[in-house]
């Protein structure tokens, strides 16, 4: 199991242009266009005139950049690093084989496999097919894209698979024999929906899908939770519990942990706060929590909460960002006698737990440096030890089998050294390389640097600068920053070989922005820039890009930027509010039109993020910053670069589709390439995402060199 912390809703391309249409699930209702916005009929994902005007659009792009001399050569290198050999097949463990999913360019959509843990730990290991996507999408005539499989505990025989058309969210379930290695006959099977299914037993599943209308929230997520029985029909299936339609949804879902069974329903009322039950025979028991805290794990007896705003309880508060540890049976029963397992400091927070046997894994940021360390319960005491892990980069731990050792498997990484798998016992706090990837580019006379920004209001905001070790500072230097800033999510430094390849070996700076909105300091510095005061996290970014200027790394005719999903939204802030400061912008699966977005996708979801663009005092802040609304035919804007995928069902493609329309409009230099797969990935396949990557650095290099 790895972080237990994040279970829940997930948040979360063939090459060339776009030729043919398939059916969607992502239109938005057709809406007229009126004088305010005369796109509207772009958010009609599939209609004729819709994927006419795509059309058109990708053949204007891919015309131009793959002309380009570097076009070819990255596209062969994106696409040789995704489809490499010896990549790190990254394994969970389920009963005795070690499972993993895996592309290449042999198997282009992917085969799910197996291997005993002797075998893992060979150079070349044997691996034996458990299914081939590739096979199935032929004989099928489908374009199936493997989103996952759910196996029932404890033998881990039988498994409940989930594939999609194209790459979305939404897709299909069926179950699965994983020891006859076929689809079960009349076994669990639900038809395309965003579902959410869990093992119960083996022959009951808690279900959330489409059961008619009604059975969705406006988020487009389950309303209703129902127990489903073997052999009966999903009308049969008997209601447990159900939302409201402003819920962002709710989950059933089943933890085994040491011994202990635990049956939980989790309400998930906005992205950052929710209510917990815990089911026992027909009783839902509801825990008493602040709303906004988290807790969805366990250890053994102990449930474990994990806080967001500080939390008062008798004369004593506990801090936003602390994890605490409380007996579940005295927790339920009034009493708050509780351990703080982690605290949070200015510049330290918690990146995650995960479980081994005997220990909770806590994966701490100490001031962007990772640490790690085993806590172990000891009567109504928990010990704290540091594990003896490597002291660089950034660190990813997960528990190997908690039902039978200590051991955790353990990524480790940094911008310039190859990611390295490790396999860590906390018990003998010692730690052994199972397996590293190989240097997909060339890496020498390079390092990485920190330095700070002040941001408009004061606040100081870190940064990574990767870059030639002789670096000149005189503003000439290709610059691409990238940054994310939300949903407390933290930017911390990993192995992107694509970057490397096509930006730093060719002698550019990459810069990774740590901004207000992420997590890397923990719940105050994600809530210093959510809902009205969202724009701190642009005022964070545009200081970052100010602060290389000023320094002179680059200026402003040297100085790209890009950014995906929330980190799209970041970056069409960023050049409506300060064109002066950019040259070029890749802007990838955007949120855009921040008027319209709950009504686009799972848009709904997350206004506990952004804001409800339906209250006077929410838009107020959003129409000063919404891309689409601030955009101007008057002003002169850096060149732009729009992606994303007509599968994107959960940040929909009108976003973009919109944008590029209303700036082309003005006159205003941008291109647009949309994938017909990929979902909110944008791209289905390493073909495709090769492709994508080498559009996007193309385009950069043309504008920055």
């Amino acid at each position: 199991m790895k972080l237990l912390s994040a279970i829940g809703f997930s948040l979360i391309l063939c090459t060339g242009c776009v030729h043919e249409r398939q059916k969607s699930t992502t239109s938005a209702p057709a809406t007229p266009a009126t004088p305010e916005d005369p796109y509207f009929w772009l958010e009609d994902t599939d209609s004729e005139r819709a994927l006419d005007w795509v059309y058109q659009q990708n053949r204007a792009c891919t015309n131009q950049l793959t002309a380009s001399p570097e076009f070819a050569s990255l596209t062969q290198r994106m696409l040789a690093i995704r489809d490499s050999k010896e990549k790190i097949p990254e394994p969970n463990k389920r009963a005795a084989y070690y499972y993993n999913f895996w592309r290449d360019d042999h198997h282009v959509r992917g085969l799910w496999r197996r291997t005993s843990a002797a075998e893992y730990r060979k150079a070349q290991p044997k691996w034996e097919t458990v299914l081939d996507l590739d096979q199935l999408a032929q004989h099928e005539e489908e374009n199936w894209v493997w989103s996952g499989c759910r196996t029932l505990y404890p033998k881990h025989e039988r498994g409940l698979i989930e594939i999609t058309r194209g790459g979305g969210d939404t897709g299909v379930v069926r179950e699965f024999d994983l020891v006859k290695k076929e689809f079960v006959t009349n076994g669990f099977t639900l038809p395309e929906a965003k579902s959410v299914v869990m093992w119960r037993d083996e022959n009951t599943v808690y279900v959330g899908t489409d059961f008619g209308p009604g059975s969705f929230t406006a988020s487009s997520y389950p309303r209703i939770v129902k127990e489903w029985k073997r052999g009966t029909p999903l009308s049969a299936a008997r209601s447990v519990f159900e939302g409201n339609t402003n819920d962002v949804g709710v989950v059933g879902f089943v933890d085994h942990d040491h011994g202990y069974t635990y049956e939980w329903i989790w309400r998930v009322i906005t992205f950052f706060s929710d209510e917990t039950f815990l089911r026992q025979g027909d009783q839902l028991l509801k825990l008493d929590k602040p709303p906004d805290a988290s807790a969805r794990s366990t250890f053994a007896d102990q449930i474990l909460i994990t806080l967001r705003s500080d939390w008062r309880v008798g004369d004593k508060t506990y801090p936003a960002g602390a994890l605490l540890a409380a007996p579940l049976k005295s927790y339920l029963a009034g009493q708050r006698e509780m351990t703080v397992l982690f605290e949070p400091a200015a510049r330290r927070s918690l990146l995650g737990f995960t479980r081994t046997k005997s220990y909770l894994l806590l994966n701490e940021l100490d001031n962007m440096k990772s640490r790690l360390y085993a806590l172990k319960p000891e009567g109504d005491t928990w010990t704290r030890t540091r594990l003896h892990v490597p002291e660089f980069g950034s660190l990813y731990a997960w528990g190997v089998d908690e039902d039978e050792s200590d051991d955790y498997f353990l990524t480790v990484t940094d911008f310039l050294t190859p990611t390295s798998l490790h396999l860590g016992d906390a018990a003998q706090n010692r730690v052994e390389v199972l397996k590293s990837t190989p240097a997909f580019f060339n890496s020498t006379g390079l390092q990485i640097s920190q330095y700070e920004a002040v941001s408009k209001d004061g606040t100081r905001i870190p940064y990574f600068q990767v870059h030639p070790q002789n670096l000149v500072l005189n503003g000439r230097n290709p610059t691409l920053l990238t940054g994310y800033g939300g949903f407390q999510i933290s930017s911390t430094p990993y192995y992107d070989a694509e970057a490397g390849t096509a930006w730093l070996e060719r002698g550019g700076v990459l810069v990774v922005a740590n901004l207000r909105g992420g997590g890397e300091f923990g719940p105050e510095w994600h809530q210093a820039a959510i809902q009205q005061n969202r724009q701190r996290a642009f005022d964070d970014f545009i200081a970052v890009a100010e602060d290389l200027v000023q320094r002179k790394v680059t200026s402003p005719r040297r100085l790209g930027i890009m950014g995906t999903s929330n980190g799209g939204l970041l970056v069409g802030a960023a050049f409506t509010q300060r064109p002066d400061l950019f040259r070029a912008v890749v802007c990838q699966v955007p949120l855009l039109d921040m008027k319209r977005y709950p009504k686009l996708g799972a848009g709904a979801s997350w206004q506990g993020e952004y804001g409800d663009p339906g209250k006077p005092e929410d838009w107020a802040a959003m129409s000063k910053y919404s891309p689409y609304h601030i955009v101007a035919k008057d002003r002169k804007y850096p060149r732009i670069l729009f992606t994303t995928s007509t599968r994107d069902d959960r940040v929909h493609p009108g976003h973009a589709r919109k944008m590029m329309a209303r700036m082309s409009a003005q006159g205003h230099e941008v291109l647009y390439y949309e994938n017909v797969e990929g979902g909110h990935a944008g791209a289905a396949d390493n073909r495709q995402a090769a492709y994508l990557s080498a559009l996007a650095y193309t385009f950069l290099i043309r504008e920055l060199w």
